[in-house]
């Protein structure tokens, strides 16, 4: 009983909540009879309504205000040099963050003027103004004419920033409460610096200094009040006062002394200061790029940028460090000086190559149909060389063809200047020509002449050997004609420069520069499949017996196979795999360069070499920070605590840590460096012995020939160049890379060389120096090694215990006795330094 009074039913506990509700209605029925009850219980429910359907239809989904706080906006990545100078940016849109405190009080006043008056007393919203713009925008109601806004600044940074450009009442809406939102959570003065780091002002900037730069090639700070005025009509519709039209620059003008009749009323100005800014032009300059030399760099630039957007992507949406986003700063070791002669160099080299060959053709074809000038600036096809411009060939006749260029000039060309043969025809290259054809150019007097973009290719890249750092890199002809880095990117045959690495293995595997390795012909069986493959030299023919270096400097097919052969192929391939040039499989061919890498390998395996086996990765970019300045990369980035200090305090100097990884032997690289010295002295490349100065180096040359190479260089700096067509054929019987690649290295290298010490190559702890003969390899006494190349006697490099023996005949055994008996007759007196040489037999 107690327990059914304690768990009444289901039905029992509804009929008394029915109960209960229809007494309430009881209690209000005689009031809802009342009329003011009735209505203020209606107008509550309407208002209640109201406020659910104005928070679902505007208020529901809003972004948070507060993200402002944490706001940044896009901002270019700029690239410094190895000088620390700004050499490049990557930007889709021109911006320069600063704070408020860096804009003058009067420009500040100048968009107050032009925008918003009361900014600093409205809470976000100006109604009088916001009324006077919904008059309007149901006055042009279906005219198809777009309303004035009435928008504060503090609605402009909310649509801008947070909800977008919709033309529709309901964006004016959210665009309101936002504002509010904003105006409790932001100060005016962060307001007003995010508008005026954001707002955009046409000729691609966004904010004012990225504008006052583009308008005026100024600062902020060194603009005067009638530039100002200018700036502040233009978030309205940068368009509409655009000053290279002479109705925008006439709208421009009126419109500017609107901004400055405004500043009066407003008492930022006097009249008299008003008058002096409209009695001033407009004062524009002509639109041009960001303030950076767009041909800097080139190729360089092109592979840092696509080295950052592997780190950290390439839009906001990829990261907060975006390249386009993220406000990146880049310390590069990308040298101007150095960019520049190599460049040089190569596009000389190429140059020299192609000429007499005839005209390459078109660089390119547009269709002009819808106007030449929009699709010539639409390509970026450009070329940077000598005063050589690309031009679109708009029509032709059969007395001379009419040019277009990018800046919309136009040109005549003579047939007489394009009677070049055209080398796929034969014919004349002007009888080929085409509108719409992109040909290059160059000023003839009063008209042009038709100039040939090389057909042949290559790549350069100069490294430190110390550090790694990528000093300049040259990938083409020209990176806007094609972006085609052939330094990094393009995979070709080494030849003959992979051979001192298959000696690297043979001195690893206990052979001397000194050993003797045959010089005949040599045929080895494949398999069934295969059959019996038999190798050649370059020059045909075969020497007999030489020494090593004999083989190396005079890049011996013959004697490379043997050694690899001898030495073992597994420990051939994993050596030149260590070095960084590439994963091969353990075939003959391979010692002779049949694999692929590219001319950045190669480089960086050459400094490896120079820098006694020790490797640093190479790099074009030293670090970066973020857009606060904290370095990012590399991960594990240390500051220098105490290098910067403007003077001593002290404390013990600042110390650095080994680097980078140690691939080779010391001894064995220094035993490299050592012979291939010999390849600039006595070699294959000795058209740069004339430089007088300690360099070591290889030329290559693969089969057809299809591309010639040379990679070498000081203890400082290692370079390396290659030329061949980007689709492999023939550069021609006569190409060889002692012949091409290595006038352009030196072309190069040669203004660089001579602003650095002339410093040796120095030995680690452990080489023994021998006297030897150069062409037997035997050990030499009484003999002193001169500096003349072609010595009989030369000083070798050993490793501890494997340099040559002296060896005992009957006929030196008494020449020694004779010199033992002479010995004990001069006992008696003092002994000096040549004594003690004699009796020791030479120094090592």
């Amino acid at each position: 009983m107690e327990e059914a009074r304690s768990n009444p039913p289901a039905s029992s506990f509804a009929y008394r909540l029915r109960r209960d509700a229809g007494g309430v209605l009881d209690r209000l029925r005689p009031l809802w009879q009342r009329r003011l009850f009735r209505w203020a219980a209606i107008l509550l429910g309407g208002f209640l309504l109201f406020c659910a359907l104005f928070w679902l239809i505007f208020a529901r989904g809003l972004p948070d205000a507060a993200t402002l706080l944490e706001y940044e906006p896009p901002l270019p990545t700029i690239v410094r040099d190895i000088n620390g100078q700004p050499v490049h940016s990557y930007a889709r849109e021109r911006r320069v963050q600063l704070q408020y405190s860096d804009y003058p009080t009067l420009l500040i006043h100048a968009y107050l003027a032009a925008e918003d008056k009361t900014f600093f007393d409205h809470h976000g919203v100006d109604f009088p103004g916001f009324a006077g713009a919904v008059v309007d925008y149901a006055s042009k109601l279906g005219s198809g004419q777009r309303a004035r806004g009435g928008s504060t600044i503090t609605q402009q940074v909310a649509k801008n920033l947070l909800i977008g450009d919709e033309y529709s009442p309901t964006r004016k809406v959210k665009e309101m409460i936002l504002a509010w939102r904003m105006e409790n959570v932001l100060t005016k003065q962060q307001i007003l610096e995010l508008y005026l780091n954001q707002i955009f002002l046409g000729r691609n900037a966004y904010g004012v200094q990225a504008a006052a730069r583009a308008y005026f090639d100024k600062d902020v700070a060194d603009l005067k009040l009638h530039e100002m005025a200018y700036l502040s009509i233009l978030p309205k519709g940068p368009a509409n006062y655009r000053p290279e039209s002479p109705t925008g620059h006439a709208r421009a003008i009126d419109r500017r002394n609107w901004a400055l009749g405004e500043m009066v009323k407003s008492n930022w100005i006097t009249p008299a200061q008003r008058d002096a800014a409209m009695a001033q032009p407009l004062g524009t300059v002509a639109m041009h790029g960001s303030g950076f030399d767009a041909r800097a760099g080139g190729y360089y630039m092109e592979e840092v940028r696509r080295r950052l957007i592997a780190l950290f992507g390439e839009k906001a949406s990829d990261g907060p460090n975006s390249i386009y986003a993220g406000g990146l700063w880049v310390r590069s070791p990308y040298d101007p000086v150095v960019q520049e002669s190599t460049q040089n160099a190569l596009r000389g080299g190429l140059l020299r190559f192609d000429a007499g060959r005839g005209w390459s053709g078109p660089v390119g074809h547009l269709n002009i149909d819808n106007g030449w000038e929009r699709e010539l600036a639409a390509s970026y096809i450009d070329v940077d060389y000598a005063q050589w411009r690309v031009a679109v060939v708009v029509s032709r006749t059969s007395t001379d063809a009419q040019l277009g260029f990018s800046d919309g000039s136009t040109g005549t060309l003579p047939a007489s200047a394009a009677q070049t043969p055209y080398r796929k025809t034969g014919g004349p290259a002007f009888s080929a020509m085409k509108p719409g054809d992109l040909i290059v150019v160059a000023r003839n007097g009063g008209s042009w002449a038709l100039r040939s973009i090389p057909e042949v290719s290559g790549g350069m890249v100069v490294e430190e050997v110390h550090s790694g750092r990528i000093r300049a890199m040259q990938g083409g002809f020209d990176s806007r004609l094609s972006s085609y880095n052939r330094a990094t990117q393009a995979l070709r045959q080494p030849g003959s420069t992979i051979k001192p690495f298959v000696y690297a293995a043979a001195l690893d595997g206990g052979m001397t520069p000194a050993s003797i390795i045959v010089d005949g012909p040599l045929c080895v069986y494949q398999g069934a499949g295969l059959g019996q493959k038999c190798f050649r030299n370059f020059s045909g023919g075969s020497a007999g017996p030489q020494t090593m270096r004999w083989g190396v400097e005079q890049s011996r097919n013959l004697m490379t196979v043997r050694a690899a052969s001898q030495t073992g192929m597994e420990r051939v391939v994993r050596t030149i795999k260590g070095m960084g040039i590439g994963d091969y499989q353990p075939y003959l061919s391979f010692a002779l360069g049949a694999g692929e890498t590219t001319v950045e390998r190669m480089v960086n395996a050459y400094a490896t070499l120079a820098n006694q086996g020790r490797q640093f990765p190479s790099r074009v970019m030293d670090y970066v920070q973020d857009r606060r300045g904290k370095v990012i990369w590399p991960e594990r980035w240390r500051a220098c605590e105490g290098c910067n200090a403007a003077n001593w305090d002290g404390k013990p100097m600042p110390r650095f840590g080994f680097e980078g990884k140690q691939v080779m032997n010391p001894m064995t690289a220094y035993q490299v460096v050592h012979i291939t010295e010999g390849v600039v002295q006595r070699g294959t490349a000795t058209v740069l012995a004339d430089l007088n100065r300690p360099l070591f180096g290889k030329t290559g040359t693969t089969n057809g020939p299809t591309n010639v190479w040379f990679v070498g260089g000081s203890p400082d700096l290692v370079a390396g160049v290659y030329i061949g067509y980007d689709q492999p054929r023939s550069l021609g019987g006569w190409a060889q890379g002692g012949r091409i690649a290595a006038p352009i290295w030196k072309a190069a290298m040669a203004p660089i060389l001579e602003t650095m010490p002339k410093t040796p190559f120095v030995a680690p702890a452990g080489i023994r120096m021998v006297a030897i003969d150069r062409r037997s390899g035997k050990r030499v006494y009484g003999a002193w090694p001169t500096s003349e190349p072609k010595a009989a006697v030369i000083w070798e490099a050993f490793k501890p215990e494997s340099e040559p023996r002296r060896t005992i005949r009957k006929e030196e055994a008494e020449e020694l006795a004779k010199v033992a008996a002479t010995r004990a007759a001069a006992r008696t007196r003092a002994r000096t330094d040549s004594d003690f040489l004699s009796d020791q037999g030479g120094i090592y």
